[in-house]
């Protein structure tokens, strides 16, 4: 477990980097990451190469005993590439081209495009690639960040039908997959398709559907490119810095070409910025984070990257892009950091070194300030580099694996049927409710045929069940609502849903609800936003006398969306069902177990005595946004 930050050589006068690398080891930071946006810097024309300001970088970090993380500067593309490639940009939904000025300005299928990121990324692997100070390299950076994967351009339109081709083969097949006959909507040939915007009303959601998968295929073939020009070129292992709540490309996809994943971790701002959270929990936890989203992203990216993964930015203090963007509580830069390595982080990397007096995010806080002296954060990265020696985190399985589905969400994405139906927003309330409930959680790709490792199995709103090992499972199971609702084609099944093995169930209607309108259930709580009418013998009843479960304790359907009161209720009873201890945690406080420590973090502007939520726990009590971990 190491501490590490993000700098930015160009930024600064030469004659400054040597003593911020010292400052940087003597804080206790190892890893550095730099170069992923200074393509202008390195390349200012077309083959005038202007290395020698980098190769000094590099030196002068490497010899201070700093570990480089190299970048491709593939997110940002200078202007000289965009005029050689005019269509290199994207067109928003309404044809409106997304230029110059800022950062991500590509469109993922120009092939243009991502021949220059291939060459860029191959000459820094031939200069760089066996240095012995560069021990990581990042490919481009933040897929997926400010609404960027999916574009309408003519380079988008005429790869997305060369990929229709080759999934269906025949016009006659896709026409009869996307039910195209509705509407006369039918084609003669693959030229005539079009992208899924500018329509009068809604467009067809099969259309829409295959649309996303082919942009996200478009992220995974470029990062796959730049993969295949670095890997013969270094050993050091290749790392994307994924982000918070980004459902427009699949992770896993992208994570399976790669060595470690990491994200790109901004508690507050993503509270105000990505959070359904009700105003009043946002105020109390403005200046800490939502005490769940954290880990979510902690033990998704341990999944993404196969067991390795790290924080490639943490944030240090306010940021610059949030609706409100207040300064943490103090104690949360530190809680941050070891909250990361609880779940398995390999580093923690602090955004940024020192702020920066200009451009677009001089109002983002560093360890430094502008004028070099330290933030409140600098002090708390070097106690928690001061209280990591004698912590070995192994985080093994966890006793509950949650099932997370990109496709799902580009699913229902394309047909909510509801308002506040949001496949992330669904999936992440039955996190919250196991977390509440102190149960640490592995996160689950759709596409896991061995469900065995877990002792419980959540698997809510999954689109169609494909290789999900649902059925040879035996271990607790709780699915649902809208789990198995449609075929790989976006269609109705027949026979209707759910279709979970060892459930007579039918879902004979669904309702979309109000949210001032739930649904109340005999044994308390009630389903809100989403309702399926069940037909079949009710493991539970909601209080109009409709199957609200069907099932066992042990495999169950839920047909809605449980609130907090029937979430908790009814998880505690699987976990006790899968003999699983559970807690009642207070608010803000949460429990990771990792091997052979058991961890605390409290998110909460006050402390909570130990002993009395957390049984085993040490005397005492944890103070407001504090970590504590002991033996098990």
């Amino acid at each position: 477990m190491k501490l590490g930050v993000c700098y930015y050589p160009e930024h600064w006068p030469e004659e400054q980097w040597a003593e911020d690398a010292a400052r940087m080891v003597e804080t206790g930071l190892i890893w550095v990451r730099i170069g992923e946006f200074a393509w202008s810097r390195l390349e200012p024309e077309e083959g005038d190469f202007r290395w020698e300001w980098l190769d000094r970088a590099v030196k002068v970090l490497g010899e201070a005993g700093l570990q480089v993380v190299m970048g491709t500067p593939t997110a940002t593309p200078p202007r000289w590439v965009c005029e050689k490639h005019p269509g290199l940009f994207a067109l928003d939904k309404h044809g409106h081209v997304r230029g110059f000025g800022s950062r991500r300005h590509y469109c993922f299928s120009h092939d243009g495009y991502r021949g220059e990121a291939v060459r860029i990324a191959r000459l820094m692997g031939e200069r760089y690639g066996r240095n012995s100070h560069v021990q990581a390299w990042q490919i481009d950076n933040e897929y997926g960040c400010h609404d960027t994967i999916y574009s309408y351009s003519d380079a988008a339109a005429v790869a997305f039908r060369q990929w229709l081709e080759a999934r269906y083969g025949s016009i006659e097949a896709l026409n009869d997959a996307w039910g195209n006959v509705f509407w006369s909507m039918e084609y003669r040939h693959f030229g005539e398709v079009f992208l899924p915007n500018l329509t009068v009303t809604e467009p067809n959601p099969s259309h829409v559907l295959d649309f996303k998968r082919f942009s996200s295929d478009q992220v995974a073939r470029l990062n796959r490119a730049q993969v295949l020009a670095l890997r013969p070129l270094t050993d050091a292992p290749l790392i994307h810095n994924y982000m918070g709540r980004i459902v427009e490309f699949d992770h896993f996809a992208v994570g399976a070409d790669l060595d470690i994943a990491s994200w790109d971790s901004y508690p507050m701002g993503f509270l105000e910025d990505r959070s359904d959270q009700p105003e009043e929990v946002k105020r109390r936890f403005a200046r800490s984070g939502d005490p769940d989203f954290q880990a979510f992203h902690h033990d998704l990216y341990r999944a993404v990257g196969k067991g390795r993964w790290w924080v490639m930015e943490q944030q240090p203090g306010p940021v610059n892009w949030a609706p409100h963007n207040p300064d943490p509580a103090p104690g949360m830069a530190r809680l941050w950091a070891w909250e990361a390595f609880a779940h398995g982080a390999e580093a923690v990397c602090y955004f940024r070194w020192r702020q920066a007096p200009f451009a677009q995010e001089q109002m983002h806080a560093g360890l430094l300030r502008p004028d070099s002296v330290a933030a409140p954060a600098l002090g708390e990265a070097a106690q928690v580099a001061s209280e990591l020696p004698g912590v070995e985190v192994e985080t093994g399985t966890a006793p509950v694996g949650l099932v997370f589905d990109y496709e799902s969400a580009w699913a229902w994405a394309a047909q909510p049927q509801g308002a506040e139906f949001d496949y992330f927003r669904l999936v992440f309330d039955f996190y919250r409710g196991l977390r509440r409930l102190g149960l640490s959680v592995d996160i689950v790709p759709r596409d896991c045929a061995d469900l065995s490792p877990w002792k419980m199995v959540v698997v809510p709103g999954l689109m169609h069940w494909g290789d999900l090992g649902v059925d040879a499972y035996e271990g607790v199971l709780v699915a649902g609502p809208r789990s198995g609702s449609k075929t790989a084609d976006f269609q109705m099944p027949v026979p209707l849903p759910p279709g979970l093995p060892g459930v007579a169930a039918t879902v004979a209607r669904v309702e979309s609800l109000r949210a001032d309108s739930p649904v109340p259930l005999e044994d308390g709580g009630a389903f809100r936003f989403w309702r399926e009418v069940l037909e079949g013998e009710a493991l539970e009843a909601a209080e109009d006398g409709v199957p609200a479960r069907i099932g066992t304790a042990r495999r169950q359907y839920l047909g809605g969306w449980p609130d907090d009161e029937a979430m908790m209720r009814i998880l505690r009873e699987a976990a006790e069902e899968a003999g699983l201890e559970t807690l009642d945690l207070p608010e803000g406080l949460r429990v990771r177990d990792a091997g052979k420590w058991r961890f605390a973090i409290n998110y909460a502007d006050r402390s909570w005595k130990l002993g009395k939520h957390i049984p085993g726990a040490p005397s005492g009590r944890i103070g407001a946004h504090d970590v504590s971990w002991w033996l098990r």
